[in-house]
């Protein structure tokens, strides 16, 4: 049936094709006939002969006898030929007027292909009649140009990721060397100080640690041929454990967490690629919440889908960014107000996605909300 509509639509593209290239056929026709006609008549029926008496007369002072002995010599006898080559030319310059007519068309779509491979700003522009093409090679280029500018959008992200984490890694490295070197150099430092500054060197030792981490994400970020291990799990003790794990990240910020669940929530589902959803997801709203406010983990069931919301308080993100917050590589901030890697939405995405889910974001009025939808097996 897709192929008979398919079929269909083809015919009806080129219709105006078919009928202007038959209306010219037509047309060469009927001037055939009427050259080869007027050809014909003009060799048998008196008048080539007269013109050729003419001219051997007045321009060569001959008499009219002899000018018709020599004419009846040369271009009597051989009348068939003479009839044969004037066909031939009357082909020959019609042929060359169709043949280029046709040849337009190829010219046309040549200048087209030319437009979408060797990206010129100049639009496909083809005859009416040729209207189907031009919209084909419009849309392949678009979608060429498109695809162009995404891949050069994703490079220049990457790029300068890897330029904001070789920075950052090399911030917290000297920081904790020059503790390390305090700490050699002075044995006889109190045990507060000693306390206080191998606690700044394990600080930043964590944080290398992080960043060395996100750098392994970027090089094995491929989640396209990952299985799924389906089983059981207490969804409700998964994100209440999550959130006890995140404790000294909300206090930091003087930030609580509230769950909006039933106190047993049953769900089947690979916990370990949902418990990473979950984690970027909150991690990602402490990152971005303003101090003292509350983050709200809610989920409901509906009849065949399992949804859950991590709301939280901060400044709205506008909507230009938010379109792009599930891109890899692409993040929020600048500097040192940037957070993470860029990848933790994108991966967050992916892992829904292979749950046959979706996950949106959404923010105004400083609530931003980032919904999971889940299709629910057991709940």
């Amino acid at each position: 049936m897709k192929h008979k509509l398919k079929h269909n639509k083809q015919n009806s593209d080129f219709r105006r094709l078919r009928t202007k290239i038959a209306c010219q056929t037509a047309g060469i026709a009927a001037a055939a006939a009427v050259i080869v006609y007027s050809v014909y008549s003009f060799l048998l029926r008196g008048n080539f002969a007269n013109l050729i008496l003419s001219i051997l007369q007045s321009v060569f002072g001959m008499d009219k006898p002899a000018a018709a002995r020599l004419y009846e010599r040369t271009f009597r006898s051989h009348m068939d030929l003479l009839i044969l080559l004037s066909l031939l030319a009357v082909f020959a310059v019609l042929l060359y007027i169709y043949l280029g007519w046709f040849t337009r068309y190829f010219e046309e779509i040549g200048k087209g292909l030319d437009a979408l491979f060797y990206d010129t700003p100049v639009e496909i522009s083809l005859s009416p009649e040729l209207f189907a093409i031009e919209r084909r090679l419009s849309l392949a280029k678009y979608t060429l140009d498109r695809q162009k500018k995404e891949m050069q959008l994703s490079e220049q992200r990457k790029n300068d990721l890897i330029m904001y984490l070789a920075h950052d890694l090399k911030t917290p490295l000297s920081c904790a060397a020059s503790y390390l070197h305090l700490l050699h150099d002075e044995p006889q430092l109190s045990a507060q100080l000693r306390e206080k500054y191998l606690s700044v060197c394990l600080s930043n030792t964590q944080r290398l640690e992080g960043l060395i981490q996100e750098f392994l994400e970027i090089a094995k970020y491929n989640l396209s041929h990952i299985t799924l291990h389906y089983s059981e799990i207490n969804l409700t003790r998964l994100l209440e454990q999550l959130v006890y794990e995140f404790t000294p990240a909300l206090e930091k910020k003087g930030l609580a967490c509230r769950l909006d669940m039933a106190e047993s929530l049953l769900f089947t589902c690979d916990a370990d690629k949902l418990l990473r959803v979950f984690d970027n997801l909150l991690q990602n709203a402490v990152a971005y919440s303003d101090g003292n406010t509350q983050i709200t983990i809610a989920a409901e069931c509906s009849d065949h889908f399992l949804i859950l919301r991590f709301s939280s308080h901060g400044s709205t993100i506008p909507p230009e960014k938010l379109e792009h917050v599930f891109d890899q590589f692409y993040r929020l901030g600048r500097g040192q107000d940037t957070v993470g890697s860029g990848l933790g939405l994108a991966v967050a995405k992916q892992i829904v996605e292979l749950h046959q889910g979706t996950v949106c974001a959404d923010s105004r009025d400083g609530v931003t909300v980032f919904t999971v939808r889940l299709p629910r097996f057991r709940c």
